[in-house]
């Protein structure tokens, strides 16, 4: 019986790693757009708004709790572990909070996203597709967490814990966190290297 659940969860495994990688190339093709773009006309210097460098911060943050959260699912410490969902969480609302007042920083350089010069509109698509890429994560994240808090008793919180879909669920949302973790921080060192 445990061979047929696990086989019946592996494309979803196989799903997530498919998106990882056409998200990876589709990063790559636009940062490679963003390099062959540089220095063209219509091309504007520009300086990297703070609020991004502080975005980084809680992202990483993020990354952290949700890497916490799965230690105390594995020692059942369900209260620790839902609370760290819930922070998690959190800091991946405050990450986005934090995009959108880099928008608005850009903004105040004179560089809104539709304006002709492309520097700023990169930096726009770049944050911006990361940002949806989040979103995603932030909802699935959210049906995660929101599944540990229906249970409150220590009873059901163990069932919740040994069920073999709830373990692979945290263990997908978790790989696919710590990837927009690891994209968000280059894409940060790729635009304060190359502003």
């Amino acid at each position: 019986m445990a061979n047929i659940l696990t086989k019946r969860r592996e494309p979803y495994e196989f799903m997530l790693w498919t998106g990882i990688v056409g998200t990876c190339i589709i990063f790559l093709f636009l940062a490679g757009a963003y390099l062959a773009r540089k220095g063209t006309t219509g091309w504007v210097d520009f300086s990297l708004p703070r609020a991004f460098g502080v975005s980084t911060f809680f992202m990483l943050a993020s990354s952290y709790t949700l890497h916490v959260a799965n230690k105390c699912f594995v020692k059942d410490e369900y209260f620790a572990y839902r609370y760290m969902l819930g922070t998690t969480l959190f800091l991946g609302l405050v990450f986005a909070g934090s995009q959108y007042w880099g928008w608005h920083q850009l903004e105040k350089q004179g560089l809104p996203f539709m304006n002709g010069k492309v520097s700023g509109s990169f930096v726009y698509v770049l944050s911006g597709a990361h940002l949806a890429h989040l979103l995603g994560g932030l909802v699935a994240l959210l049906w995660v967490f929101v599944t540990s808090i229906r249970r409150t008793s220590y009873v059901d919180s163990f069932i919740y814990a040994v069920n073999a879909p709830n373990i692979h669920r945290l263990r997908l949302v978790t790989i696919y966190w710590q990837f927009l973790d690891f994209i968000w921080v280059l894409l940060y060192c790729f635009l304060s290297y190359h502003h």
